[in-house]
């Protein structure tokens, strides 16, 4: 079992070798740019994946709850940047969900369902705010659906992932979130 650990470790962290997907405004405005977009930064594959974990360590009703109300408040962030509407400390805000929701999973923090919805949909209007913000209005509709569809599959993964560690006792989810927030400290450093 540890053996099969250590490689979804390697896997995940070699997975999220390229940083900050928010670079490269020219990629951007078909469905393809969306889905991938995504996964083309540490920033965001810890952060999505960390909303499923937290969902699965908090169980019922959070396990759908928690990662719609991260999609459809970053659908939200995405056009109010789209409309040229600014919101202030977009990329700080985004790191800090990063180390957020990393704790948050690391400490099995347990809010009531609601809550754990308001704090990822805060996380996510900065989130959805930097994907409209770096791509203007060309392909706008096609690229929001884009991420909006891989970001519900990253967290339907933390989500599997968290119920099937969840199996073999809580430490192992934990760890997943402490790494996810040093993951996001070294982001911030880096």
């Amino acid at each position: 079992m540890f053996k099969r650990l250590s490689i979804t470790a390697a896997f995940l962290g070699a997975a999220t070798a390229p940083a900050f997907a928010h670079l490269d405004p020219a990629e951007h405005g078909s469905l393809m740019a969306g889905l991938s977009h995504p996964l083309s930064g540490a920033d965001h594959i810890l952060a999505m994946v960390a909303v499923g974990l937290w969902a699965s360590q908090i169980g019922g009703r959070a396990l759908l709850a928690v990662p719609a109300a991260f999609v459809g408040t970053m659908a939200l962030g995405f056009l109010l940047a789209v409309s040229g509407i600014e919101i202030p400390f977009v990329e700080p805000a985004i790191l800090a969900s990063v180390i957020g929701l990393g704790l948050l999973v690391a400490t099995a923090a347990r809010l009531p369902v609601a809550a754990s919805a308001a704090v990822v949909g805060l996380f996510a209007l900065f989130h959805g705010h930097a994907h409209g913000g770096e791509l203007g209005a060309a392909g706008a509709l096609q690229f929001g659906l884009g991420f909006l569809v891989a970001t519900a599959a990253l967290h339907a993964a933390g989500v599997g992932l968290g119920i099937a560690l969840g199996r073999m006792g809580p430490l192992v989810t934990r760890l997943l979130g402490a790494a996810t927030a040093l993951g996001g400290a070294a982001l911030v450093l880096g």
